[in-house]
């Protein structure tokens, strides 16, 4: 039981905080259900009937478990570090202590529980206590003049503060007025809920942009809901959420002989086949519902209709979209638990000490960046797809994606190797670099399965590329498609 909970602890606090993102959005419509009910309803209507559906259930059962388990994984303490999260952080004061003056007040509060590190800088001697009366007998600690003191854990310095703290008071009995920097920087006691506010919005965020697409886009999203409902339907998407699953679990029990590196190889391998069964299933309902459409004259029906074919090729294109974004919601969520249960696992296969469920919440979120970035690589290879889609059926098509993958992977290593040197490859290199998506950019499983963190700014910008070339793509597919003869 104690080995369950600590493998189980780490999805079960990233479920708090996509739950708390379902309960605030439920309030919102509740509200909205009080001061404008047709709304409300529309709002009902668009979660019922499109991919929200399925994404809903997947998150109620996440709540579900996560209350089911709460009972034995400290809800209390995640309770208090949540109150406590904006109360924590870096302060950093400066002030001037005259001269021989004793007991000079520095407004600096924290708690000692939650201190991560701090520094003190003064121009004299300074003795710094957290109550009066003290001075420069009996300091808590003693500031040299021009030396910063700086403590962090397993420095040599002492600690100091062991209690609670509402004010300092400051020593100076030189001759001379001194200058002082003061830096604290604390953290709640359970740093990892700093992840429950993410998780929530990014629930937000995704039922939001969900509903902004349907009160904007009105007959793309119709289109899109249909393609959507066609793409879960077909027996391919639950083999290949079978497959995933199997795949997944197998990988935990697979001796990889890496000498207690197998976490590593598992984050690689789980990565890889969540993002090629995830391009799989693009490709395929690309082929689908576009190509198929075309050949057999149902795209004549559908736009015989008021829509247009930009309505038709963007609703094609959001209809790929949220099938592979729920596969990455199903598929991902057992990743992290494969994951975390696997840190446990390993440790007990290696004869080694249980770890706690600090180190396996560590594994799980350092892999988040990489899920975000093959859901990136993925919706850029649905929309070449159904660019290539709109003059070309299904094999071909698998054909030049398949080549594309392979080259935007491939290309960069050419370019940056000994060959690269030629003037004719570096040319072809940086020819095909401009044309076809740098895959390459979307490739740090080795960054994220080792201890590199991967920048926010990474993301933002992968995500900002990727927006770019699908907007290339759809206008190369509206192109192919304008003059497209449909009868």
């Amino acid at each position: 039981m104690s080995n369950l909970t600590i493998w189980l602890k780490p999805i079960w606090l990233l479920s708090l905080g996509t739950t708390a993102g379902l309960l605030v959005l439920l309030v919102i419509w509740g509200i909205l259900f009080l001061v404008h009910r047709r709304l409300a309803r529309s709002i009902s209507e668009a979660v019922s009937d499109g991919i929200l559906l399925p994404v809903t259930y997947s998150l109620a059962v996440l709540g579900g478990l996560a209350l089911l388990a709460s009972p034995t994984m400290e809800p209390g303490r995640v309770i208090t570090s949540l109150e406590r999260l904006f109360k924590v952080g870096t302060v950093e004061v400066t002030t001037t202590v005259p001269a021989n003056t004793i007991d000079y007040p520095l407004e600096v509060t924290f708690r000692a529980a939650e201190l991560q590190s701090y520094s003190l800088e003064s121009e004299q001697d300074l003795a710094v206590n957290p109550t009066k009366d003290s001075g420069l007998a009996d300091p808590l600690l003693l500031v040299k003049g021009s030396q910063l003191y700086q403590w962090t854990p397993g420095s040599n310095l002492a600690r100091g503060f062991e209690e609670d703290v509402e004010s300092l008071y400051l020593t100076n009995e030189s001759d001379l007025p001194s200058a002082v920097t003061a830096i604290f920087k604390s953290d709640v006691e359970m740093s990892e809920v700093h992840y429950l506010p993410i998780a929530a919005g990014s629930v937000i965020v995704l039922y939001l942009g969900y509903l902004l697409v349907t009160l904007f886009a009105r007959r793309a999203s119709i289109i899109a809901a249909a393609t959507a409902k066609e793409a879960i339907s077909q027996p391919l998407y639950l083999l290949l959420i079978l497959v995933g699953v199997a795949a997944l679990v197998l990988y935990i029990y697979v001796p990889y002989n890496t000498f207690g590196e197998d976490v590593k190889m598992l984050k690689t391998s789980g990565m890889t086949t969540i993002k090629v069964l995830a391009i799989i299933i693009a490709l395929w309902t690309a082929s689908v519902s576009v190509a198929d459409e075309i050949e057999g004259r149902t795209a004549l029906t559908v736009l015989s209709k008021p829509v247009s074919r930009r309505q038709f090729i963007l609703g094609k294109f959001l209809g790929i979209v949220w099938p592979i974004l729920l596969m990455f919601l199903i598929l991902g969520a057992f990743f992290l638990l494969t994951v975390s249960y696997k840190v446990v696992y390993d440790a007990r296969e290696s004869a080694k000490a249980t770890p706690l469920w600090e180190e396996c919440f560590v594994e799980v979120v350092r892999i988040l960046p990489g899920l975000v970035l093959a859901f990136f690589e993925a919706v850029v290879m649905a929309a070449i797809s159904v660019a290539i889609s709109t003059r070309l059926p299904m094999l071909p098509n698998l054909v030049i994606c398949g080549s594309i993958y392979v080259l935007g992977h491939l290309v960069p290593l050419i370019v940056k190797s000994s060959v690269g040197e030629i003037v004719f490859v570096k040319f072809i290199g940086r020819l095909i670099s401009i044309v076809l998506p740098v895959l390459d950019h979307y490739e740090i499983e080795g960054a994220i399965a080792g201890a590199s963190s991967v920048p926010t700014e990474y993301l933002l910008m992968a995500a900002l590329y990727s927006l770019l070339y699908c907007g290339a793509a759809m206008l190369l597919a509206l192109l192919f498609f304008e003059d497209r003869d449909l009868a």
